[in-house]
């Protein structure tokens, strides 16, 4: 007889809560096309489930990072198509063009080998420009269009669908980001005077918060899409959180005055305390620099202060506030009471790091 054993930790992931945050994105970004992203994991919540969740809810592409997660949206039944944000190894490029994918082309080289490609299996393959209006990321710069311009009428295995760019700091700086669309919009009427741009695409989740782009058609929502706004409007405080990060207690005990907790004994107690062990660490992505900022956990309603370091699968806890702690019970690590924004910024970071940090051997499970 098979043994099974229940999660040390978990992720619960409310999928009614990304269809909430959807409508939300729509109505901000008044009726244009929307490709969640979904790269990473889903931000942590699992690419899979979440792309199978918004599959049929009216998107026009899947917003992936690379080829491998482009096969496995292909392979999870849904009938999105994926687009790969990130540039593709010249390998890769073969699997894109049979599949249909769609992808960003940064240079005149990539378009003259997709256009090969695509020539050789007889196929014409869409493919969206990508033009660096900023980020420095990829893409081509503005001097590079008028030879894009040329060049283009010779790509006859090509589509030239759609042309992209992407925000560096629409949540940071106003004037630099009204910069990036001024030049988005000069090389969008540049090159659509040749061909026609039926997708036009420059705003993730702080541009469609708290921009219009007068030429842009379709928005690339990705931590909106989770819960979480970069940018303070009223729109960004309707969204809900998708995703709680539980784990359970292990071991509870009383431990005497003058004993250290954890490695390096940062910790001493000084009294006797009931401690709980609760089986969650840094290798589930419960970042090591946490216990040096007051990091809590919230159990049975109260917050209980991690004690000492972080080690690599478990913390400990003071529970001397619970009087019935038990090992099995349930303690919210990250949720409604200790948010994922609040352990961002005591970890330094933001909560796009928070969530994917969340390791693969927690476990998601999904509701409506």
């Amino acid at each position: 007889m098979p043994h099974t054993s229940p999660p040390r930790a978990w992720a619960e992931v409310d999928l009614g809560a990304l269809k909430h945050n959807l409508h939300v994105i729509r109505r901000s970004a008044g009726g244009a096309h929307i490709m969640p992203v979904v790269k990473a994991g889903a931000y942590g919540h699992g690419l899979e489930p979440v792309a199978r969740c918004l599959d049929r809810e009216g998107i026009v592409f899947f917003g992936v990072a690379n080829v491998g997660e482009a096969r496995r949206i292909s392979q999870s039944g849904c009938r999105t198509k994926p687009y790969i944000l990130g540039p593709a190894f010249p390998e890769e490029r073969e699997e894109i063009v049979l599949n249909n994918w769609r992808c960003f082309m940064s240079t005149l080289e990539e378009g003259d080998h997709y256009n090969a490609l695509a020539r050789l299996y007889g196929k014409t393959l869409p493919i969206h420009i990508s033009v660096d209006v900023g980020m420095g990321r990829g893409g081509l710069l503005a001097d590079q269009i008028p030879t894009l311009i040329d060049r283009i009428p010779t790509w006859h295995n090509l589509y030239i669908e759609g042309i992209g760019a992407h925000l560096p700091c629409a949540d940071e700086n106003r004037a630099t980001t009204e910069r990036n669309i001024y030049l988005f919009e000069k090389a969008v009427q540049a090159i659509s005077a040749h061909c026609p741009l039926p997708y036009r695409h420059l705003c993730s989740s702080a541009g469609i918060l708290d921009y219009k782009v007068p030429s842009a058609n379709l928005v690339r929502p990705g931590i909106i899409l989770y819960g979480y706004s970069p940018v303070d409007t009223p729109l960004g405080r309707e969204l809900k959180p998708a995703l709680v990060l539980k784990s359970r207690l292990t071991l509870v005990r009383t431990l005497p005055e003058n004993h250290g907790i954890s490695y390096g004994q940062e910790f001493t107690t000084k009294s006797p305390t009931r401690v709980a062990t609760v089986g969650i660490g840094y290798a589930d992505g419960y970042m090591r620099i946490l216990h040096k900022k007051g990091i809590r956990v919230y159990y049975n309603g109260v917050f209980c202060p991690v004690l000492g370091r972080i080690t690599m699968d478990q913390i400990m806890i003071d529970v001397s506030q619970v009087s019935d702690a038990q090992p099995g019970d349930a303690v919210e690590i990250m949720g409604e009471h200790v948010t994922i924004p609040e352990i961002a910024r005591m970890a330094e970071t933001i909560p796009w790091e928070i969530l994917t940090a969340i390791g693969p051997r927690i476990p998601r499970f999904y509701s409506e």
